[in-house]
């Protein structure tokens, strides 16, 4: 059984072999009261800026875990593909079942966007906190699936404003029923590219138009419409096949 994994940006400048540090109160808290651990087991800790460490917990109670660094491991788990996930905002259990299983199929970033037919964004702290609900669960699937870097979950911004902002020139494709192309016929993407879903209802005629008018590529994912939450994590696999680390 591989050792749990925790994302410890907290306490970078203490990640050095052979020093011991006090693990934040969020995963100290989890190896505790969830996993409960004990002294002497192994765990993995990383920073998101790369690589990671081997770790033994040396001393372990309710509230506090403190943990020797035995060695770093220059590993990376990255796709070499750098695809961001735009995604209309949807309901609640839907985005966050799409945040994490594309970022464990290897999702760049994510952009969540405001469509038409998008579920409502409360405003304010609310929109705040819905946004770090994202980002959290972005860590939470990193320390899952083995990423040592965590994509960044953007801030989000209507369609309108993404489509005027993006730079034409990266390939991009933006998923539809109807769309003209499908995989076999796009050209395939190295390096960095946009894809696109729809919330619940679909984009509109006219956000369809936009997008291609944007440069973005009309696809059609087979003979079935998909949920807006099986869509990304279904076309990140796809791609990752075709294109990917999935050989």
């Amino acid at each position: 059984m591989s050792a749990p994994r925790f994302f410890v940006p907290e306490i970078t400048a203490d990640l050095v072999p052979g020093k011991t540090s006090a693990l934040p109160e969020a995963a100290a808290r989890h190896a505790a009261r969830v996993l409960r651990l004990r002294a002497g087991d192994a765990l993995t800790l990383f920073t998101g800026t790369g690589g990671e460490f081997a770790a033994t917990i040396v001393s372990i109670d309710r509230n506090d875990v403190v943990a020797r660094v035995d060695a770093f491991v220059p590993v990376e788990r990255e796709s070499p593909l750098f695809a961001t996930l735009v995604q209309a905002v949807c309901a609640s259990d839907a985005m966050e079942y799409a945040v994490r299983k594309s970022v464990e199929l290897g999702v760049g970033a994510i952009q969540p966007v405001l469509a038409t037919r998008s579920a409502p964004l409360p405003a304010g702290d609310r929109a705040d906190s819905r946004r770090l609900r994202w980002s959290q669960i972005a860590i939470a699937a990193c320390e899952q699936c083995g990423r040592n870097r965590v994509p960044d979950v953007r801030t989000p911004v209507t369609l309108a404003a993404w489509l005027a902002a993006r730079e034409v020139r990266l390939p991009g494709l933006i998923l539809a029923p109807d769309g003209g192309a499908s995989l076999s016929t796009v050209a395939r993407s190295a390096g960095e590219f946009d894809i696109v879903v729809g919330p619940e209802g679909g984009f509109t005629g006219e956000e369809i138009a936009a997008a291609e008018r944007a440069g973005l590529t009309a696809l059609r994912l087979g003979p079935r419409v998909l949920r807006t939450e099986t869509a990304g994590p279904a076309m990140l696999a796809a791609i990752h096949a075709l294109w990917g680390d999935f050989g």
